[in-house]
């Protein structure tokens, strides 16, 4: 299975030529291949649950494709967007830990709203401006970070290269105006199963 997924890869690999890898990387997974700390084992491993995972959320309703927004960091799920019921938000919970694999499961889903652009353009301004800073910090050097903002709360996923990096970005996070709170699910570098040699 191991030796079929390399083949994959490597045929993307191939495919692609010589075009340069933006931040999605190859795999989709919103991180550079080439600075992700993770093996390519746990990489390509990620990226399958994820693919896996939407394909369930399409099979079971095709607005979770549009509201749903999912990440997979070395077997953790994690899970954001908006959903119409408090059902909808479990039964996005149950498909992720069905996937196999999956070692833990974080649902920040929140039941949608009526929509008010004065919100969403301010939480679209806080997580640009999170974006900017983190580019400006030369102590933050990985690009490996998702950013959602819903309601002036910031979500960060990713993983951090040390300690010091993580609370840079939590630091610069909280000094952004309007911001009323952080939630991270940052990991460390030391805290994967499976790290690059």
């Amino acid at each position: 299975m191991r030796i079929k997924r390399i083949i994959i890869l490597l045929s993307l690999i191939f495919i692609s030529g010589c075009v340069g890898y933006s931040s999605t990387g190859v795999l989709g997974t919103g991180v550079s291949i080439a600075l992700d700390p993770r093996s390519l084992g746990t990489q390509i491993d990620d990226s399958l649950m994820q693919q896996n995972l939407r394909a369930r959320l399409l099979a079971a309703d095709k607005s979770y494709i549009i509201s749903v927004k999912t990440k997979v960091l070395d077997g953790r799920v994690f899970l954001t967007g908006k959903v119409n019921s408090v059902e909808d938000k479990l039964n996005i919970t149950k498909l992720a830990w069905e996937i196999k694999g999956a070692r833990s499961v974080k649902n920040d889903l929140q039941i949608k709203e009526k929509f008010n652009f004065k919100r969403s353009a301010k939480d679209l301004l806080i997580t640009s401006q999170l974006r900017v800073a983190m580019i400006g910090n030369k102590k933050i050097k990985a690009v490996n970070y998702n950013i959602d903002t819903y309601k002036k709360k910031i979500y960060v996923y990713g993983i951090a290269q040390n300690k010091i990096e993580k609370d840079e970005i939590i630091k610069e996070a909280k000094l952004i105006l309007d911001v009323e709170d952080v939630i991270t699910s940052i990991f460390l570098v030391d805290d994967l199963r499976v790290v690059k040699k």
